[in-house]
C-alpha cells in the first residue's frame, strides 16, 4: 500500500503498513528501531478505539504524524514528535499515518490536502 497526496500531487509514502486490529496498533511502532524515508505506519479509527490522538511512548525516534478526517483530509500534522510524547488531540480524525521525521515537509503536506491510500 501507499499513500498519496493528491491535491499536491507526490507521493506522501510509498510503503504504508496497514495495522489490523487491536494489538497491531497497540504494539505500532515500538519494536520498531527505526522507519525507513518511503515508510509509514496506517492506523485506522473506530468508534470504540478512536484515533484522537497518538502517543510515542516506549518509541526510540521522532515521527511525523499526518491525523486525517472521514474526506481523507489532512486535518492536522504532528511534525517530529519526540519518543516519550502525546500528539495533538486532534477530533474529527479516522486515521493516522506515522511517517520519518520530516517525511510530510518532504512531501509538502499541508491542511486540507486530500490523502488517498492505495494497492500498489
Amino acid at each position: 500500500m501507499r499513500a498519496i497526496n493528491q491535491t499536491q500531487g507526490n507521493l506522501l509514502c510509498a510503503r504504508l503498513i496497514m495495522t489490523h486490529g487491536g494489538f497491531e496498533r497497540m504494539r505500532g511502532l515500538l519494536k520498531r528501531a527505526a522507519l525507513e524515508n518511503d515508510e509509514g505506519m496506517l492506523f485506522e479509527g473506530s468508534r470504540i478505539v478512536p484515533v484522537m490522538w497518538m502517543h510515542t511512548f516506549f518509541m526510540r525516534f521522532a515521527i511525523d504524524i499526518v491525523f486525517l478526517d472521514r474526506d481523507s483530509k489532512i486535518i492536522k500534522i504532528d511534525h517530529a514528535l519526540g519518543p516519550w510524547r502525546l500528539s495533538s488531540l486532534v477530533f474529527g480524525a479516522t486515521q493516522a499515518i506515522e511517517l520519518t521525521a520530516g517525511a510530510a515537509r518532504r512531501a509538502r503536506a499541508t491542511l486540507n490536502d486530500t490523502v488517498v491510500i492505495e494497492s500498489e
